[in-house]
């Protein structure tokens, strides 16, 4: 179901899932007094839109994430074969060893750069999907006492 996707499931076929289900009619037969069923099938839509929306920003966060793994990767591989190629102990002396001392610590200083890159990268991913859930959540709250309080009159 959820094929050629470099995540196990895509937002849309899962919303796709309740589609068919037809909530509406199905609470519309239950006929409870004072209770609108449609507008509480619009709310859930709602929500489930929100949570595709939220999805897809945590996906494409998640993607650039990935993105910007593969580009350090290549780069630090490219970076450390070079290093390799270079490095002969036979002509290791005091300053050549303080060089390769001072490389080695510019690219720890390098490495911790890029994961405070790639840690930033995934909190802003999970910032945007959270405050597209919870501005839809304070919704939600909303339209329910909203509903309850015409139920109640």
């Amino acid at each position: 179901m959820f094929e050629n996707s470099p995540f196990p499931m895509k937002p849309e076929q899962f919303a796709e899932m309740f589609k068919s289900a037809d909530l509406t009619k199905m609470m519309e037969k239950m006929k409870v007094p004072g209770f609108d069923a449609a507008a509480l099938a619009e709310s859930q839509k709602k929500n489930m839109d929100a949570l595709m929306e939220a999805n897809k920003a945590a996906a494409a966060g998640y993607q650039d994430l990935f993105k910007k793994q593969i580009a350090i990767f290549e780069e630090t591989m490219a970076e450390a074969r070079t290093r390799l190629a270079e490095f002969d102990m036979s002509k290791m002396t005091p300053e050549t060893a303080q060089a390769s001392a001072e490389v080695t610590r510019a690219a720890y200083e390098k490495a911790i750069a890029h994961m405070t890159e790639l840690a930033t990268a995934a909190k802003d991913a999970n910032s945007a999907a959270f405050e597209v859930v919870s501005a839809r959540m304070k919704e939600s709250l909303a339209e329910l006492q909203d509903m309850a309080a015409k139920a109640a009159k």
